[in-house]
């Protein structure tokens, strides 16, 4: 059975409730001290630097590569650092350096703003940085709860390792849902994942050459797609597919993946769509035009609480470790490497 694909890019097509997801892969060289790159930043369109040549991007950063102060309402953000880091810092005044493997889980709900930025912490080597961001809708009783986000500890997160008959062996990291009996960390609470009857999976899965991976039967209306985003050649059911491309699959029939010569990576997204009306426009997600209008003036009346921090493109420094600093004053701390 032949199914839908499409080419893979920057900007990944979703199918609802996910809405957005960017894979970003930047060679970033060593860091000068301040968190920024070493040499010069002469040539670049600074404060909106995409897609340049040399192998890495400053993004809306200016003197640190990222995203800084920006507002979001109505989603959630969900982000998945393979290597590199992100310090966050929010409206709410709550912080973090997180990667290495590590998941970001934000609920914006009633609006918030964060800065999202990729600190160079080596000085005496390279910065590598790939991570996704997902974009994962509320339905309308949940888009105007409190903001909150919550750590996925990199060593906290389930792996589910399949070994097949030749030994060559599958291992799946589980962001959301579950697998094989094993069952991923619970995400916030209002999230669309938290319901078990909403069949929100997450799944980051690295296969070995010859290595051979189950999916299970969900529902029949079940949204899912597989992204494969590296390797060389995979069966899908029979069919085979290159890397560098998103394959539609049903949600109610098992499917049988099978590798080919090369270890293959691939994000799987599934869920139980919202069904609801979607208006979205820049950073907001709500239902309705006419709310797309209301978050706009509400953010120009309040700005979500304002900015708490010295910078728009605040970053925690030189030696700190990976940490979680919450709105209530929690905190957790985890070694950096």
């Amino acid at each position: 059975m032949k199914h839908k694909i499409q080419k893979l890019g920057f900007h990944w097509q979703m199918r609802e409730p996910f809405l957005f997801c960017a894979h970003h892969r930047d060679d970033y060289p060593a860091g000068n001290g301040h968190l920024g790159p070493v040499g010069g930043l002469a040539g670049r369109a600074l404060g909106n630097d995409f897609g340049n040549p040399s192998g890495w991007n400053m993004y809306h950063g200016e003197k640190v590569p990222g995203f800084p102060v920006h507002p979001h309402r109505g989603f959630e953000t969900v982000t998945i650092v393979l290597t590199g880091f992100v310090d966050h810092a929010d409206s709410m005044g709550a912080s973090g350096r997180y990667g290495m493997g590590d998941v970001q889980w934000m609920t914006a709900g009633s609006g918030c703003q964060h800065a999202e930025m990729f600190p160079l912490i080596n000085t005496d080597a390279d910065n590598p940085l790939e991570l996704f961001q997902v974009w994962l809708n509320l339905p309308s009783r949940d888009k105007f709860v409190e903001p909150s986000y919550k750590m996925l500890w990199s060593e906290d997160i389930p792996v589910v390792t399949v070994q097949g008959d030749g030994g060559a062996k599958s291992k799946v990291r589980l962001i959301a849902g579950s697998l094989n009996g094993q069952n991923a960390l619970p995400p916030t609470p209002a999230s669309w994942a938290a319901k078990r009857e909403n069949n929100v999976s997450i799944m980051l899965a690295e296969l070995e050459p010859g290595a051979a991976l189950d999916l299970p039967s969900v529902s029949p209306t079940l949204n899912r797609t597989l992204y494969y985003y590296r390797g060389g050649t995979m069966l899908v059911d029979g069919e085979p597919y290159e890397a560098g491309y998103g394959i539609d699959l049903p949600g109610d029939s098992g499917i049988r993946i099978e590798n080919g010569a090369k270890q293959s990576y691939f994000l799987l997204l599934e869920a139980e769509p919202i069904g609801e009306p979607i208006a979205k426009y820049g950073p907001f997600v709500m239902n309705t035009k006419e709310e797309i209008a209301a978050a706009y003036n509400d953010y120009q009346r309040t700005h979500f609480g304002g900015w708490p921090w010295p910078r728009r493109d605040q970053v925690h420094g030189q030696q700190k470790r990976r940490f979680a600093k919450y709105t209530g004053g929690q905190e957790e701390e985890r070694p950096t490497q």
